[in-house]
């Protein structure tokens, strides 16, 4: 009989640069249930995963409240170092004291601030202004209200701290209830070492409750949330290193727009000497020669991907890169060979990608835009003809640049600054906590037509060319959105 679909090992030869969009997938043999796919993956070597899920290094995307709560999910985040070092380091300390992965929805300021143009329940004064800190005292909404002049120190007006519920930062979320129930308070300061790492509201702990159920975090072997962390490639990148290896990072990535370079290679092998069981991921890389030499360099992790993001510009203001369904295929080959996982950073706008990235050979998925605008990434809301968003920029943004992400273009020591992104604004998401697990779900649906029930078993079937694929046209890619309605609301969930 003859076979429909064409194998990868022939699509991916003739020479075409692929997109998600431009491939499909053809359906395969059923014979599970879809609760019987198993997402659980490599990261690196030596890291695993319970999903394919990664958060991408960016200022507008990975910082403490996203890593907590991607480990919580079973997946990990990437802090960025568009920072300073104490600041990266202190990052991950506060992701690793976030036992619950709750975001505060009340407010943050230092002795020194005024009111905040928005603020929650109750503002609460640190040393920092935000957390980890001491804390100095709080104010109710009712007090801020009272307040004529909007411009006065917060400090001269706040309630005393004597008042606050102080609990471990290790409580769970019985234990936590428990308080509130006793103690008839409306929230709890979570405390750490002499600081607050959190402040908990009693509906913050419904609203937990109300997300699907977590399954197995990615804890470390100190029972920690395990965090990543970005470095560059320059000599003070080595100090950095050693901030982020006190605060507990547990994976390095080096965050390069082009990773193929000497800069590169000479410090994976500085990183692998000095720190021996760092695992180390390189990139970004889109070729199998690119892929070649960060493998002889002694990298556990290659990411991959250029000019793929939905804000970067690299491939039409430097005109290098590649289509990320071919990239990823064609790393993936040569990475097979030595055992190194695969992280398909950049593209992914749906489950149905995440799904052909991963059955492309993919271990991982990196995403910024897909968890950009969420509750948890960085940045406050605000509203735009009238919908409720987040900035989110890219790395390569002359405004991402200016804090000191141009080394990671190379572009530190150049004079004139050529941006390769932009700044933008993403919707508001809702929570990780809800949507990712959702997400996933749908990645498992896709999992089952392909007739793979892990991800080792659909790169078997692709490499086995019983997985067929074929290239669709501009109107096969219409025909499988949306189409001919007067109006919609999409919803996924």
């Amino acid at each position: 009989m003859e076979e429909d679909g064409t194998k990868a090992t022939e699509l991916f030869s003739r020479g075409y640069s692929f997109t998600y969009d431009d491939v499909i997938f053809h359906p395969h043999y059923i014979d599970f249930p879809t609760d019987a796919v198993s997402l659980s993956t490599r990261f690196t070597r030596n890291i695993r995963l319970s999903i394919p899920c990664v958060a991408s290094p960016m200022d507008t995307v990975s910082e403490a409240y996203m890593a907590a709560s991607m480990a919580a999910l079973g997946g990990i985040a990437i802090v960025h170092s568009n920072c300073t070092p104490s600041q990266q380091a202190s990052i991950i300390r506060a992701a690793k004291s976030l036992r619950l992965p709750i975001t505060p929805s009340v407010s943050f300021v230092s002795p020194e601030d005024a009111l905040p143009a928005s603020y929650g329940r109750y503002v609460f004064i640190t040393e920092s202004g935000g957390l980890p800190s001491k804390l100095l005292g709080y104010i109710s909404s009712s007090d801020c209200d009272g307040l004529r002049d909007k411009q006065v120190k917060l400090i001269d007006y706040k309630r005393d701290c004597k008042t606050v519920e102080y609990v471990p930062w290790n409580y769970d979320l019985g234990k936590i209830e428990g308080i509130f129930e006793e103690k008839k308070c409306d929230f709890v300061a979570l405390e750490r070492d002499g600081e607050v790492v959190n402040v908990v509201m009693k509906e913050d702990v419904v609203r937990l409750k109300g997300y699907p159920k977590l399954g197995a975090g990615t804890v470390g072997a100190d029972g920690e949330w395990m965090v990543g962390a970005a470095i560059g490639t320059r000599e003070s990148d080595k100090k950095r290193l050693e901030h982020l290896v006190k605060a507990g990072a547990n994976v390095i990535v080096l965050d390069s727009s082009q990773g193929n370079s000497i800069y590169q290679i000479e410090m994976i092998k500085f990183i692998k000497k000095t720190y021996p069981q760092l695992d180390v991921i390189g990139g970004n890389v889109v070729t199998m020669a690119q892929a070649h030499n960060l493998i002889q360099a002694g990298v556990d992790g290659l990411r991959v991907g250029m000019g793929s993001g939905s804000i970067c510009t690299t491939q039409e203001v430097c005109a290098v890169g590649r289509g990320q369904a071919t990239a990823v295929y064609k790393v993936s080959l040569i990475a097979a060979q030595h055992g190194v996982p695969v992280i398909a950073d950049g593209g992914i706008s749906n489950s149905g990608h995440i799904v052909k990235a991963l059955a492309l050979g993919a271990s991982t998925v990196m995403m910024g835009s897909f968890l950009a605008g969420s509750t948890e990434a960085p940045g406050a809301y605000e509203y735009k003809n009238g919908q409720r968003v987040k900035e989110y920029r890219g790395m390569g943004s002359l405004e991402a640049m200016t804090k000191g992400s141009d080394q990671r273009y190379l572009g530190d020591t150049a004079k004139l600054k050529i941006a390769q992104g932009v700044v933008g604004a993403v919707a508001d998401k809702g929570s990780v906590l809800k949507f990712i697990p959702y997400t996933m779900q749908a990645v498992k649906q896709g999992f089952q037509d392909l007739g793979a029930s892990s991800l080792p078993s659909a790169h078997e079937l692709l490499k086995s060319g019983t997985l067929r694929l074929e290239v669709r046209t501009g109107a096969a890619q219409a025909e499988g959105g949306i189409h001919g309605l007067v109006s919609y609301e999409k919803k996924s969930f």
